[in-house]
C-alpha cells in the first residue's frame, strides 16, 4: 500500500514526518513532545506549552510574537496538551500561507520553522528560570480551565467515570492534572523539567504542504539543530489488558437538570489489533450515528434519553456510553443498553445498520483528508498506537467487516464501571 508520507530522522533524534500534498494553499507544521501520563507530571506537562507560547528570547512577549506572525500573512501559532492512551503529548503548531500563492519573493517555510523553533528551543529565561509573571499567569489560567469543567456537566461526568474506572492506572490522570499540583511549581523547577524532557523524550516534527522533500529536510535541520541526549527515552505502550473483577457503580449529586449516565467498558482491542476495524464498526453500529442501536432504541423508541452515544478511546482499549436521562429512568435505560450489547454479541445487525455505519465511518475518514491538522492527527495516532495505517487501509478494513467480525469484538467487551451524575434532592444543599 502506498504511503502518504516520508519519514526522516534528524541528527539529534527528532523524527521528521513530511506529508506532501497539493490540496492546501498553506504550510502546516506540528511539533509533538511525547511523555508518559503520570500524576506527578501532568500539571507540568500541561503548563509548559502555554508558558513557552508567551515569549522567547527573539520575541520576548506575546505581543511581539503576534506582530511577527501577522507579518507572515497572518500565520497562526498554537499550543495544546493531548491525552492519548497513557501518553501525554505537548503540541506546538504553526500554519502559514504557502509562498507560491503570494506573488512575492518569500520563504515562509523557513520563516515559520524559525519562529516555532524560537518558541520551543530558545525560551525567555531569567537566572535559570522561566519568566515569573508568565508562569504565574498560565498557572492561574490552568486552574480556571480545571474549574470550568464543572460547568460542562457532560464532560465532567465522562471524565469522572474514566477517572474512577482507571483509578489505579495512568489513564486515570486528568490531562490538566489537579489544582493543588500547580501550587508548588516554581519557574526554576519548570525550566529544569523543560530541559529534561526536551533533551531526552521522543519528538515528532510534522510538515504538510505542497513542498519539495529536500527543501523540507534542509529547513528542519536548520531550525531544529538543538542538542539532545544520545540515549532517548523509550515510552511504554498503554496497558489495555486490565482485567475486570466486577462492575463498579458510583453516583454523585450536583446541581443539574437531568442525570448524566456514563458506562465504561474494556474492549481488550488495541490500535494494532487485527480486530481494530471491526471495533470501529461495532461502536458505530452501537452508538456512533443517528441510525445506531442506542439512539434508535433508547432515545427514539423508549424516549428515555435526551442524548445517547458511544465513543472509543482507541489507545487504551476503552469504550464509553454517555446518556442524558431522568434519574427515575436509570434502571430501564441500562436494561435497554444491555440488550443492545447482547444483540451485537448475537449478531443481530440488519443489513441497513451495517451499510449505513460503514458509509458513515468512511465519510468521517475521508473528511479528515480535508484538514492538514487532521492528517497530522491521523498519522500521530499510528505512531502512538504502534501501527501506521493509510486512509485507504482503514477504509478497506471497514468495508471488509462482517457480522462474524463484530461478534468476535463483542465477545471481548466487558462492562467495568457505571457512573451517574444526578440532581440534588429537593432541599438538599
Amino acid at each position: 500500500m502506498h504511503k502518504d508520507y516520508t519519514s526522516y530522522n534528524l541528527d539529534n533524534g527528532v523524527r521528521l514526518i513530511f506529508m506532501p500534498t497539493d490540496k492546501f494553499k498553506t504550510i502546516s507544521i506540528g511539533l509533538f513532545l511525547h511523555q508518559e501520563l503520570m500524576p506527578e507530571l501532568a500539571a507540568k506537562n500541561a503548563l509548559l506549552p502555554s508558558v513557552l507560547e508567551q515569549g522567547c528570547k527573539t520575541y520576548p512577549d506575546f505581543l511581539s510574537l503576534q506582530r511577527k506572525l501577522e507579518s507572515l500573512y497572518g500565520a497562526q501559532l498554537g499550543t495544546d496538551i493531548i491525552k492519548s492512551g497513557e501518553r501525554h503529548i505537548m503540541a506546538f503548531t504553526l500554519e502559514t500561507a504557502h509562498d507560491r500563492f503570494l506573488g512575492e519573493e518569500t520563504d515562509l517555510l523557513n520563516e515559520g520553522m524559525a519562529i516555532l523553533s524560537s518558541v520551543v528551543t530558545d525560551p525567555l529565561i531569567e537566572e535559570k528560570a522561566f519568566h515569573e509573571d508568565y508562569v504565574r499567569q498560565e498557572k492561574s489560567q490552568m486552574i480556571k480551565d480545571i474549574k470550568a469543567m464543572l460547568n460542562d456537566k457532560i464532560t465532567y461526568a465522562l471524565e469522572r467515570c474514566l477517572a474512577l474506572m482507571c483509578a489505579e492506572e495512568k489513564y486515570g490522570v486528568f490531562k490538566l492534572g489537579k489544582i493543588e499540583d500547580y501550587e508548588n511549581i516554581s519557574p526554576a523547577e519548570l525550566y529544569e523539567y523543560y530541559n529534561q524532557v526536551f533533551s531526552s523524550n521522543p519528538l515528532d516534527l510534522y510538515i504538510v504542504g505542497d513542498l519539495d522533500q529536500q527543501r523540507v529536510i534542509e529547513a528542519a535541520e536548520s531550525a531544529f539543530q538543538f542538542k539532545r541526549s544520545g540515549a532517548l527515552k523509550i515510552l511504554e505502550e498503554s496497558d489495555i489488558m486490565r482485567p475486570v473483577k466486577e462492575v463498579r457503580y458510583y453516583e454523585e449529586t450536583m446541581t443539574v437538570n437531568q442525570s448524566k449516565l456514563v458506562l465504561g467498558y474494556r474492549t481488550y482491542t488495541g490500535f494494532k489489533d487485527n480486530l481494530y476495524c471491526p471495533l470501529l464498526v461495532y461502536s458505530g453500529v452501537l452508538g456512533g450515528f443517528p441510525h445506531s442501536k442506542l439512539f434508535m432504541k433508547v432515545r427514539e423508541e423508549a424516549g428515555l434519553a435526551y442524548y445517547i452515544h458511544s465513543r472509543l478511546e482507541q489507545h487504551k482499549g476503552l469504550m464509553v456510553i454517555s446518556a442524558g436521562i431522568n434519574y427515575e429512568d436509570k434502571d430501564k435505560a441500562c436494561e435497554i443498553i444491555d440488550r443492545q450489547l447482547l444483540d451485537l454479541k448475537e449478531g443481530k445487525i440488519s443489513d441497513t445498520e451495517l451499510y449505513n455505519t460503514k458509509r458513515g465511518l468512511i465519510n468521517q475518514l475521508r473528511s479528515r483528508q480535508d484538514s492538514p491538522n487532521q492528517l497530522i492527527s491521523f498519522h500521530l495516532d499510528g505512531q502512538i498506537g504502534g501501527r501506521t495505517y493509510t486512509m485507504d487501509e482503514i477504509a478497506e478494513g471497514i468495508e471488509a467487516v462482517g457480522r462474524d467480525d463484530i461478534m468476535k469484538v463483542a465477545e471481548r467487551i466487558k462492562a467495568d464501571t457505571v457512573f451517574l451524575l444526578k440532581p440534588k434532592a429537593e432541599g438538599e444543599i
